[in-house]
């Protein structure tokens, strides 16, 4: 199959809106209306509840993973330098997918989740290892987007100095560093309100609402 058809399947893939279509079919609301606004894992943490919330991360987080696995339809050898630098390129379709999806008008979330996926499929160790750093520092501050931002900053630090078994391929070093640069852009708002303040932080085990504030 060629490199092409897999980037556009990739896309596809990312492109399923998770949190919109759980939203729709299950409670009946659009859920980029409410909250937040976006179409991801923390807001439908948010509106929907914890249920839910874990549903659409869990599926966010599955759709970076198969879009990295279509690398087994390559030619490339695996392990080799072509087959993880397209093991990264199917993993940012499938992101962009997630951001701009085609089945749900381009407007979807941040794609942390489907990010995630896409680490664990090409690094499992590396993955786990976030998991650790998020949860740390989830259950320190109850804030999604410090632990997401504390999560991405250390996935470089992780790929250069402790798991750097890809380490060898630039591509992967400029992913894992370009990952936290683009993490911090797009959470540039939650900066600003952590700063202030008044960033929301996300109770535990809270059952479904239907509005909230902004994230």
């Amino acid at each position: 199959m060629t490199i092409a058809l897999l980037l556009i399947f990739a896309y596809l893939i990312g492109s399923i809106p998770t949190a919109v279509w759980v939203s729709k079919w299950i409670y009946g609301i659009d859920i980029r209306e409410h909250g937040s606004g976006n179409a991801g894992a923390t807001n439908a943490f948010r509106i929907l509840g914890s249920k839910a919330g874990s549903g659409v991360m869990i599926g966010d987080m599955f759709k970076g993973f198969l879009a990295v696995k279509l690398s087994m339809l390559s030619s490339f050898t695996i392990g080799s330098e072509p087959f993880v630098n397209l093991q990264i390129f199917l993993g940012l379709s499938a992101v962009v997918g997630h951001i701009f999806p085609i089945w749900a008008d381009f407007r979807g979330g941040k794609g942390i989740a489907t990010l995630f996926g896409m680490i664990l499929s090409i690094q499992p160790i590396v993955a786990f290892s976030l998991v650790v750093v998020f949860m740390l520092m989830l259950l320190l501050t109850r804030y999604v987007s410090l632990s997401s931002i504390t999560a991405s900053i250390a996935f470089p630090l992780l790929i250069l100095f402790i798991f750097n078994a890809h380490a060898q391929e630039l591509s992967y070093r400029l992913f894992a560093i370009s990952t936290a640069f683009l993490v911090v852009l797009t959470h540039h708002k939650n900066i600003s309100r952590l700063l202030n303040g008044n960033e929301n932080k996300v109770p535990f085990f809270r059952k479904r609402r239907m509005r909230g504030d902004r994230e």
